[in-house]
């Protein structure tokens, strides 16, 4: 009778392999993990199926966040050597792949594959709630929870959901106030290196798309996107609440505010609550006294780019838009709409302590001061209040001599 022994054998980890180890620790981590159902190996942390055991472990790693490379340049750390390799493209600016029929350049061969396809028209991935077409897995999978709602990377700071892991990195940067990206002309920092290379097209005035119709040229494609529907007159977002329709999500997002009141951008000089982050750095203009952009016909200064770009149509006698009902020109596109509830008797805008209707938010927030007795803006010399900024500079010229002067398009 022939006697057995049973060798045990203890894998050792692969010397060549510097993630060898970690995939180890993963596997042992991972049993108590997995869930053998049938043919499929399921992830006990959000529930998603996968093929074999070893791409089930690839994406527990995402849950444990082990990213043991990190870059020297800005913190951001990676799985993978070669990603960490690839991100620090993005610092150096190195872009060896080109495009052949742009001429745009890329730090990787998948990054002009997924490119080419804006020329081909070809987007393999398609959504089946909705049909959209994309380009790569990656971006269908992302966009599909906007369907389902699901966000699973979460702020530890204020607890907001974001799709995804980069997402998220940038959100926080909001809050750590990190900004790892700088410009060379201004100094100015940015989150990301799309924003920066945005940013960058302030100095070098380049606007690489251009409207077909009116010529107008934009640093991005969702820009003239959200410009071309000036021309279409398309929508794509509809307020519930009263109707009006948004040409962009961030603009639709922005006014639901009105609706529901909330400001969570607020002033730490004074207390106004604000809806947006850029209307509160404006704002907070009016107590620093900056004025960064200067008229170069009479060197009145602004505090943004767009009130210099309206005050400059006082020198040329732009108004490049018009009335269809009287032909009256106006130098802004709100002007013009409010304007046109003269013609139409629209009044969006209702007090609900009388009822009354006003063609603009800002005209019914002042009128409700009537009601409620605040005047937020007081007098530095004589202590008397106002409910407007526009009163108060009216008011201060008793003190500084000067002769009042109020523009056309504002009633006081």
């Amino acid at each position: 009778e022939l006697e057995l022994e049973v060798i045990t054998i203890k894998e050792e980890p692969d010397e060549q392999n510097p993630n060898s180890e970690l995939q180890a620790i993963s596997f042992s981590d991972a049993s108590h993990t997995e869930i053998h159902t049938g043919d499929s190996f399921t992830c006990s942390h959000c529930g998603k199926g996968f093929p074999s055991k070893k791409s089930l472990n690839c994406h527990i790693e995402t849950h444990e966040i082990k990213k043991p490379h990190q870059c020297d340049q800005c913190d951001r750390s990676y799985k993978r050597l070669r990603d960490l390799q690839q991100h620090k493209k993005i610092h150096t600016g190195e872009k060896p792949f080109a495009c052949t029929q742009c001429d745009k350049v890329f730090v990787s061969s998948s990054h002009l594959k997924t490119h080419m396809m804006i020329h081909t028209g070809e987007k393999p991935f398609t959504c089946t709630e909705c049909g959209r077409g994309f380009c790569t897995s990656y971006h269908l999978k992302y966009h599909v929870m906007s369907h389902t709602g699901e966000k699973p990377f979460t702020c530890t700071y204020c607890g907001k959901g974001y799709t995804t892991s980069g997402s998220l990195t940038t959100h926080v940067m909001i809050h750590t106030g990190e900004r790892p990206f700088t410009c060379t002309e201004c100094g100015k920092g940015f989150t990301t290196s799309k924003h920066l290379k945005t940013h960058m097209m302030i100095h070098t005035g380049e606007k690489p798309f251009t409207c077909t119709e009116c010529g107008r040229g934009f640093c991005k494609l969702n820009n003239l996107k959200t410009h071309m529907m000036i021309h279409t007159g398309a929508r794509a977002f509809t307020c519930t609440v009263c109707g009006r329709g948004f040409c962009s999500s961030n603009h639709f997002k922005t006014h639901m505010l009105i609706h529901t009141g909330e400001k969570p951008f607020v002033c730490t000089v004074c207390g106004l609550g604000l809806t947006t982050s850029n209307n509160l750095k404006t704002h907070m203009l009016i107590h620093t006294g900056e004025k960064p952009f200067t008229c170069s016909e009479c060197g009145k200064g602004c505090t943004t780019a767009s009130v210099l770009k309206t005050h400059m149509m006082i020198h040329t006698g732009e108004k490049p838009f018009t009335c269809t009902q009287c032909g009256k020109g106006f130098t802004h596109l709100s002007f013009l709409k409010t304007h046109m509830m003269i013609h139409t008797g629209e009044r969006p805008f209702t007090c609900t302590h009388c009822g009354k209707g006003f063609t603009t938010s800002g005209n019914l927030k002042t009128h409700v001061m009537i009601h409620t007795g605040e005047k937020p803006f007081p007098c530095t010399e004589c202590g008397k209040r106002f409910m407007t900024s526009l009163h108060l500079k009216s008011h201060m010229m008793v003190h500084t001599g000067k002769k009042p002067f109020f523009p056309q398009h504002v009633t006081v």
